[in-house]
């Protein structure tokens, strides 16, 4: 049977249980007709980047689903008639990935350490590229040239 990764997004004023409901009935929807639901994933209430039918949150799921296409159609039919369901998505996939997905790895997120990257210095050695100037400072550009015929020793 084909493999599916199937991702859904509940609304945001569902509770939680109300979350583990719709899991379960498409669950049994889909051993029902034929398949089964390899592994499930509850990723939590995260923010959307753009509102979706006047959510700006959402309970996103995961499901892992090993079923003939009639019983992944069927599910996403009854996904489209449920008013808690505001979105979904299935990808049809050679193998279900083992262990956590990338959503619930919190190493990868952890190593970032809050910072985009190394910091370049200005004066950075530009390589091969040619070096830079180094910059003058406000100092050095206010001050009035020296002219060369006066005297110093005033």
């Amino acid at each position: 049977m084909p493999l599916y990764e199937h991702v859904f997004l509940a609304r945001q004023d569902v509770s939680t249980q109300q979350v583990e409901g719709l899991q379960q009935t498409f669950r049994t929807l889909i051993e029902d007709n034929g398949g089964s639901v390899a592994k499930t994933e509850y990723w939590g209430l995260k923010s959307l980047a753009y509102r979706v039918k006047k959510n700006r949150k959402a309970h996103f799921t995961l499901l892992n689903i090993d079923a003939p296409h009639n019983a992944v159609a069927e599910m996403e039919r009854q996904m489209s008639l449920s008013t808690d369901v505001i979105r979904f998505m299935t990808i049809r996939v050679d193998e279900h990935e083992d262990g956590p997905s990338a959503m619930m790895r919190r190493s990868d997120r952890d190593e970032r350490d809050g910072r985009r990257g190394p910091r370049r210095d200005r004066d950075h050695d530009r390589g091969d590229r040619g070096e830079r100037a180094p910059r003058e400072s406000n100092a050095e550009k206010t001050a009035a040239p020296k002219d060369a015929n006066e005297d110093d020793s005033q």
